[in-house]
């Protein structure tokens, strides 16, 4: 176990649910913890990522951002697994769709996450390892997303290190696109891996459900702002199966 408080985390042993929704924005912690959770407190703020926690169905539940990319979800994720004990992480992000059935707003629920990271390499590994979700927490929100009446995809998500890369022309740029397009793969994000290897090599819970805020293929997209507020039923789906971890 760390010491607390963590360099990153200020928060209380006890401050902090058995499940964390991670959202990567701060603004959307805020938005979720004012919206969804009753007598939301704030118990973390270095950093300005804002952790509240609060009660949704009666069960103690925290939000808390991860900020942009691998190393930010999994310095955050480390501290809450190790320091406060937390025994489930779920992601709720924003994800680009690369299949022209997956279109903007619809959730994709990451049961894999591939990943052009190094991020493996801190754990000695033969080969390669396949980051991989809960299996409790992927068919907990399934069963929700259902439940909610959610237009939902299961799959594998690309995890990448890049953002913008550096390419000479459009056409070259996508070319790791296609190849990850043609193999099934849903979506492009960049936390999905780190969560899911480091809760595994703690023996804890991590899901990443992403609402699709762009379409690479087409050009569809959303604005900033519909990324902070608009994408409800995620968060819906992902308060759902706190509820329904609570006890397992």
């Amino acid at each position: 176990m760390l010491n607390i408080p963590t360099p990153h985390i200020s928060a209380k042993l006890g401050d902090f649910g058995k499940t964390v929704l991670m959202p990567g924005d701060p603004l959307r912690s805020k938005f979720i913890a004012e919206t969804f959770l009753e007598n939301p407190v704030l118990v973390n703020n270095v950093r300005g990522v804002q952790g509240y926690t609060g009660y949704y169905k009666g069960v103690k539940v925290s939000v808390m951002a991860s900020g942009m990319g691998m190393p930010a979800i999994g310095i955050y994720s480390h501290e809450l697994f190790n320091g406060y004990g937390v025994e489930n992480i779920i992601r709720v992000g924003s994800a680009g769709s690369i299949q022209e059935h997956i279109n903007v707003y619809d959730l994709v629920i990451a049961q894999g996450a591939c990943t052009d990271s190094n991020w493996a390499s801190q754990f000695h590994l033969p080969g390669t390892f396949a980051p991989i979700a809960s299996y409790d927490l992927l068919s907990a929100a399934v069963e929700s997303a259902k439940e909610l009446g959610c237009k939902y995809h299961v799959g594998n998500v690309n995890s990448s290190d890049v953002f913008y890369g550096d390419h000479v022309d459009v056409p070259a740029g996508l070319d790791s696109v296609y190849g990850l397009k043609k193999m099934g793969v849903m979506a492009l994000e960049m936390e999905a891996a780190a969560l899911y290897m480091n809760a595994a090599r703690y023996g804890k819970r991590g899901l990443c459900i992403c609402t699709i805020s762009d379409n690479v293929l087409t050009g569809e997209e959303t604005t900033s702002e519909q990324r902070q507020v608009a994408f409800t039923d995620m968060m819906k789906v992902a308060l759902e199966v706190a509820v329904k971890m609570e006890n397992v």
